[in-house]
């Protein structure tokens, strides 16, 4: 998130009215209910979670072993497991 100055966007008389309540003080002012993204999608990293997952499910399937998945991705072995329930899951509620 990036600041904006309240002069370059909003008019006088509002900031003015702001200033009544928060004078000089930082302010946030969030989304619209109706414009709010989820978690992750702005940064990509949602996305970049699931094929890194779709990858330790797909090495766990070739045979490789938890714990040399959870040294591989630096996460613990009951991460890697639950990584793995939520892939299996995913497949089986996709057929």
């Amino acid at each position: 998130m990036k600041y904006e100055k309240a002069q370059n966007i909003l008019p006088q008389n509002i900031i003015e009215l702001i200033q009544q309540y928060v004078d000089g003080s930082y302010l946030y002012i969030p989304r619209k209910s109706n414009s709010k993204k989820a978690w992750g999608e702005h940064s990509g990293i949602k996305n970049s979670l699931k094929k890194r997952n779709r990858n330790i499910f797909n090495k766990y399937k070739q045979g490789v072993s938890v714990k040399e998945l959870a040294e591989q991705f630096y996460l613990t072995e009951y991460s890697i497991r639950r990584i793995i329930r939520k892939e299996k899951q995913g497949i089986l509620s996709d057929s």
